[in-house]
């Protein structure tokens, strides 16, 4: 397995199998870029963050849920609204942990709402599709 690791400034690409460790390369790890030319602020302590607001409430349409069955990203989003779908037909990938999982169809019927999209972050139980 390869791995990138940051330590003080520096980004070290390593390789480690079956116990031993091989460094593959090494180079300084990159600053974020500085923000476009903003106007000098004074210092101001820094506040506590605010918890996040909640989700906005979403409107489901009736009929069966396909929920998220862990937290992961959204890559791709094979179905349409009104799509007619088979049971086991592909409706979404997740990539969680570095690996695709595909989300299929429970059962046949039409779509009735996409409720996810391509790049979204969900948590285990998010809606995706709804199944009519």
């Amino acid at each position: 397995m390869k791995y990138k690791v940051t330590l003080n400034g520096k980004t070290y690409e390593v390789e480690v199998e079956h116990g031993k460790a091989v460094l593959l390369d090494e180079y300084e790890a990159l600053a974020p870029a500085p923000a476009a030319a903003a106007p000098a602020a004074a210092p101001v302590a820094a506040a506590p963050a605010a918890a996040p607001a909640p989700a906005a409430p979403v409107n489901l349409a009736a009929g069966e849920t396909v929920a998220a069955p862990m937290p992961g990203n959204i890559l791709r989003v094979e179905v349409n609204q009104g799509d007619t779908v088979k049971a086991g037909q592909l409706l979404v990938v997740l990539e969680a942990m570095k690996m695709e999982n595909e989300i299929v169809a429970p059962k046949d019927g039409t779509v009735a709402q996409v409720v996810t999209s391509k790049g979204a972050v969900v948590d285990t139980g998010s809606p995706l599709v709804i199944i009519a």
